[in-house]
């Protein structure tokens, strides 16, 4: 079963790897998807298109590009 999703903004960790930022609408639950693997990432924790635990995102991303909340 899939829910609606609005997507909050990107960001790219050190190891390479894009993570999207989503809301459920239905739940205001956010959930993080790997987009893109990074070519030097060597976490099994990131997976192409799986979600992701906060905790496991790393402390400092590269840079964080969001959309605007309409």
């Amino acid at each position: 079963m899939s829910s609606l999703v609005r997507l909050l903004g990107f960001t790219t960790l050190r190891c390479g790897c894009i993570v999207g930022k989503y809301r459920e609408v239905a739940t205001k639950r956010e959930v993080a998807y790997v987009e893109e693997k990074g070519g030097i990432c060597t976490s099994h924790w990131h997976r192409r298109n799986h979600t992701i635990m906060s905790e496991r995102l790393g402390s400092s991303p590269i840079a964080t590009l969001s959309s605007q909340a309409s």
